[in-house]
């Protein structure tokens, strides 16, 4: 049977389904419109994206060509969410070309211990699986989850503070490393970062017998000095912007949540721009999306439960753990601090059963948040500050 034969009988309206299996090196482009035996498969290498996103483009129009559809058929395209990001999405959608980004932890998979594995299979797979989620099966354990596509600003806002977060841990890198290579060599002295490039330059600091640093050594020190001024004097210059560079909205959200005691500055702005950037439905798909939502397995005479399924950002997640237990300490009358004192009441210095209690807060929190900043209701028993 030809795969390539034009479809003549009646049915529903056509939908030209395409998916992209993306590399460095070249993508894989499948073409389906569900009236054929197997989709179409074709390579796309041109070593510009402009150019490459072109070829796409032109198997599209050629294949609506060749299997005799409507000029103004509906197509769409689907990806995997990956280095890739959504530049690909936007592209597309400003050709008013529909386009999806999907999950690749959510693509159904054979379960034998050895499985065929290719570009080709992954992006067939990946078609039919389109086709599937176009005719409105949104079975969670047999067809792919869509990832929600920020905007432009949205994304790039994001930057700020995870270049801030890096900065941190870059200077807190330096540091370690000036305090902790003298001590290879004996030199206990106390580090100062303020001051130990110059106890470098005027060779102050001694082994433990007294004998300068290891011309090396010193060498080393000083350029870990040289670096960690650097990065500091980004970080400054980061500090001074930051506030300046947030969107209008985002910063309206941000001074919302930095209003409730207990939610610092930094913590308001990274849950504006990394979370709250995206409307939710309903509090199912907020605790969802931080993947602090537990992940029973119940089968047959299994019963186990499995904690929260980790899924969705992680920068949040940890973020709302630790707004959790500043929570408790800055908002003890509030209805979540008490659920909390309840749930651990008697435990005594069992420490697991508190981090465990801590997770169901931030949870809760992480809703009681949303509703905050969606409806203006206050979590209950919680204070703002004072002005």
């Amino acid at each position: 049977m030809r795969t390539d034969q034009a479809y003549t009988g009646s049915g529903d309206v056509p939908v030209l389904a395409v998916s992209l299996e993306l590399a460095a090196a070249k993508w894989k482009v499948a073409l389906h419109d569900g009236r054929r035996e197997k989709p179409a498969v074709h390579t796309v290498a041109q070593p510009q994206a402009a150019a490459r996103l072109q070829a796409v483009l032109d198997l599209i129009e050629a294949h609506k060509e060749k299997w005799s559809l409507p000029a103004d058929v509906r197509v769409v395209v689907s990806y995997e969410a990956g280095q890739d990001a959504f530049w690909i999405c936007r592209a597309l959608q400003r050709r008013h070309i529909e386009c999806y980004v999907v999950d690749p932890a959510s693509i159904p998979v054979e379960r034998h211990q050895r499985r065929a594995k290719t570009d080709r299979l992954d992006v067939i797979k990946l078609v039919i699986n389109l086709r599937a989620w176009l005719r409105g099966e949104r079975d969670p354990m047999h067809v792919v989850h869509v990832v929600h596509v920020p905007s432009p600003e949205d994304e790039a806002s994001r930057q700020l503070m995870r270049e801030r977060g890096q900065l941190q841990k870059e200077v807190l890198q330096h540091r370690d490393r000036m305090r902790k290579l003298p001590a290879t060599l004996g030199c206990w002295d106390a580090v100062d970062h303020r001051t130990f490039a110059g106890r470098l330059e005027r060779e102050e600091v001694r082994c433990h017998d007294g004998a300068p640093l290891p011309c090396e050594m010193r060498e080393r020190l000083l350029r870990e000095c040289e670096r960690l001024a650097l990065v500091e004097q980004q970080l400054a210059a980061l500090e001074k912007t930051r506030q300046t560079n947030v969107p209008a909205h985002a910063r309206q959200r941000c001074d919302a949540l930095a209003r409730l005691q207990g939610i610092g500055e930094v913590g308001a702005s990274r849950l504006a721009l990394e979370l709250f950037w995206r409307d939710f439905n309903n509090r199912r798909e907020v605790g969802a999306c931080v993947g602090l939502v537990p992940q029973p397995y119940d089968s047959g005479e299994s019963q186990v439960d499995q904690g929260i399924s980790k899924q969705g950002n992680r920068r949040v997640r940890a973020l709302l753990i630790e707004i959790a237990w500043t929570w408790l300490r800055y908002q003890p009358g509030s209805a979540l601090t008490k659920w909390f004192g309840q749930r651990t009441q008697g435990t005594g210095p069992n420490r697991r059963a508190r981090r465990i209690a801590i997770v169901a807060v931030a949870r809760r929190l992480a809703i009681a948040l949303w509703r905050y900043l969606k409806d203006g209701v206050i979590p209950e028993g919680a204070h703002l500050k004072s002005t």
